[in-house]
């Protein structure tokens, strides 16, 4: 991992957006589904929103400049990179955690206990999950 990299993540997690810290509040410290979730978190080139590295399981928050169509694509092209990493990357926009309080933990719930540990057999072809409201 390149310092340079983990030094703009730790400046990423002092600067959380309202939306990142009221979702990080449900994940932090293994109280959701005793599963530990990191945020911030560098893999390969990128910088992952949050992350359950036991089950490989990626979520990512989306304010409104994703919607652009070079934001899209750099998307699709860093979710792609993930995927062949053995990743499965959920995205969730930001007004759909703000309003879909119950929803939204629901969803990242039944992809959990649906997302193998790397004990198990893996996916095949990878997984891409994008919420959309």
């Amino acid at each position: 991992m390149a310092k340079g990299l983990t030094h703009l993540a730790k400046g990423l997690r002092k600067r959380s957006t309202d939306v990142e810290q009221l979702l990080w509040s449900c994940l932090r410290a293994g109280r959701f589904e005793g599963m530990k979730f990191r945020r911030q978190h560098p893999i390969g080139q990128h910088i992952t929103d949050f992350v359950c590295l036991e089950r490989k399981l990626i979520i990512e928050l989306d304010g409104g400049q994703h919607a652009l169509p070079d934001e899209l694509l750099k998307d699709r092209q860093r979710d792609a990179w993930l995927e062949k990493e053995g990743y499965t990357v959920m995205r969730f926009w930001d007004n759909e955690v703000l309003t879909n309080t119950n929803g939204v933990p629901e969803a990242i719930r039944e992809r959990l206990h649906r997302t193998p540990s790397p004990q198990s057999p893996p996916l095949k072809g990878g997984e891409v999950i994008t919420h959309t409201k």
